[in-house]
């Protein structure tokens, strides 16, 4: 058939390759060729004269519907047995994606997470491994895979079901379906901004959601905590020991992730990360032992010479078995005015799985990223955690700093945040009725330091009012929990407002006017004035 085809069209086709590594007959890499309209239309003449006018009516309405699939490349198909083969790099290492196969052998050195993390889905499939990490659900991930496609799997091989290619987030919770997703797997999601500021403590189902890894499963039952380091005795604790021998300790705390906002810096430059709006951020009352409580009783002196760290391991780990981790200043851990808790309630429940349940650090006044859930390990160390998170990530740098210059060992790892406020009401585009006008939101500042006023103006910050602020009045310095705040003033109908607020903390911190001078490349610490249009309708 190919000899009587290039006999009609006088065009050379286009022929398979061997495929090193593969020994099937007919395992090839096909190499792309032309075999499109312009070869085709030669053909027309002699196939007029073989099959008459009406063949050759036929043929063209075929071509110019197959023109398009005629142009790509066609490939060789696979059996997974097959793709299994592909394993190291003397052998080619190949994965799947969907239907598609990829020789991956070229990239593996230049995988921006190692080679170590790609060679775990050698010879299988790529998703249970890309879901890990959001990243790899940006279009350009999967066009850059697109260049290593050599192969099909056979269409009598079956998908697997999620369970069988070990999706590890099959195991993931129920969630709220009015939490606004930014990613699925892992799962992160804020609550819609106009319920925000409806209620001082964030019921937990709305409470925002950050996870790095799938939720581990965790029986209580069998649930240890181990507490460890020089200079005091190893412990491993159940979760009725951490409930009976320390004393039940709570405190309302504001969390806030390092990412809040930052969709609002990505309209001035891109930034790598989740496009979190303003919603990640929410407030609960915790309950459970103090850290400081436990780390005496293992033995830890309540002050230590030199620089020391306190640091946390989750139960949740990546495809390699590394957990997430996070570490805080010792001081800070054995304080008895920092209140940092190894939480197992929630606003006066069990901690949801997604929560952290059974336990979890809560650090208040700090970077949500240091509150690290479903806690295995506490551990005293002279040096900071060495985990990703803590060393090559949640770290702020100038807005010159890129990709190719960034050196995350020049910067400190975020612990408190900086002031910070939004508007939760009213959204981004509304039409507003004529008369008075209610605006509200919250306000929040890092390290125990009370919001002492939230200003708002209605015209882009040319003229402003003062808001009134609500919520608890914390002891001096203990300032852990958000304010809310509101403000009514009168508008009228056709106008166009520009609605800004801005915070102020007790140390007369206040937040930036503009985005552009606090732009990183990460998209962290966003905390500028925040800016809502809307209209005033007749």
């Amino acid at each position: 058939m190919l000899l009587l085809l290039r006999a009609v069209t006088g065009r050379r086709l286009p022929l398979p390759l061997p495929c090193r590594g593969c020994s099937r007959p007919g395992a090839a890499r096909f190499a792309a060729g032309s075999s499109g309209p312009g070869g085709s239309g030669r053909a027309a003449p002699v196939l007029a004269a073989l099959l008459g006018l009406g063949a050759v009516l036929a043929y063209g309405d075929r071509r110019r519907r197959t023109a398009q699939a005629a142009q790509a490349p066609r490939y060789p198909r696979y059996t997974r047995e097959e793709v299994g083969r592909h394993r190291s790099p003397q052998e080619r290492v190949w994965v799947t994606h969907g239907t598609e196969v990829f020789d991956v052998t070229d990239f593996v050195e230049l995988h921006p997470g190692g080679a170590d993390k790609i060679l775990l889905a050698a010879g299988g499939a790529l998703e249970p491994f890309w879901a890990l990490y959001a990243v790899h659900s940006q279009p350009h991930v999967l066009e850059l895979l697109r260049e290593y496609k050599v192969g099909e799997l056979s269409p009598d091989e079956a998908p697997p079901a999620a369970a069988a290619a070990g999706d590890p987030f099959a195991g993931d919770p129920p969630r709220h379906p009015g939490l606004r997703v930014n990613s699925q797997k892992p799962f992160n999601a804020e609550p819609p901004a106009e319920l925000l500021a409806e209620r001082f403590l964030t019921p937990n189902e709305l409470f925002f959601t950050r996870n790095h890894l799938p939720v581990p499963a965790v029986d209580p039952g069998s649930y240890r905590l181990r507490v460890e380091g020089p200079g005091g005795r190893a412990l491993s604790l159940s979760l009725p020991e951490l409930r009976s021998r320390f004393p039940k300790h709570e405190v309302t705390a504001t969390l806030q992730c390092a990412g809040n906002r930052r969709a609002e810096m990505s309209q001035v430059r891109p930034v790598k990360g989740l496009p979190w709006d303003i919603g990640a951020i929410s407030t609960a009352r915790w309950g459970g032992a103090r850290l400081r409580d436990v780390l005496l009783h293992a033995g830890f002196e309540e002050e230590r010479e030199g620089e020391w760290h306190v640091c946390f391991e989750g139960l949740d780990a990546d495809a390699g078995g590394a957990p997430y981790g996070a570490s805080i200043p010792y001081g800070r851990a054995v304080s008895p005015a920092a209140d940092v808790l190894l939480a197992y309630e929630m606003n006066g429940e069990e901690l949801p799985r997604d929560h952290g349940f059974p336990v979890r650090v809560v650090v208040p006044g700090v970077v949500g990223a240091r509150s690290v859930k479903w806690l295995r390990r506490v551990a005293v160390s002279p040096a900071e955690s060495p985990s990703h998170w803590q060393q090559n990530d949640y770290k702020g740098f100038s807005p010159c700093v890129d990709w190719d210059t960034v050196d995350y060992k020049t910067a400190p790892a975020i612990q408190e945040l900086p002031v910070q406020s939004a508007i939760t009401h009213p959204r981004p585009g509304a039409a507003v009725p004529a008369g008075e006008l209610t605006v509200k939101g919250y306000a929040w500042s890092g390290g125990g330091r009370p919001v002492v006023r939230v200003d708002v103006s209605l015209d882009g910050g040319r003229t402003w009012r003062v808001a009134r602020l609500s919520g608890e009045r914390p002891p001096p310095g203990r300032a852990w929990a958000w304010v809310l705040w509101e403000l009514q003033a009168p508008v009228a109908a056709g106008a166009e407002l520009e609605i800004v607020c801005k915070a102020v903390d007790g140390s007369y911190n206040v937040q930036p006017d503009t985005v552009a001078p606090i732009w990183n490349l990460r998209g962290v610490l966003s905390n500028a004035w925040h800016r809502v249009r809307v209209s005033v309708r007749d």
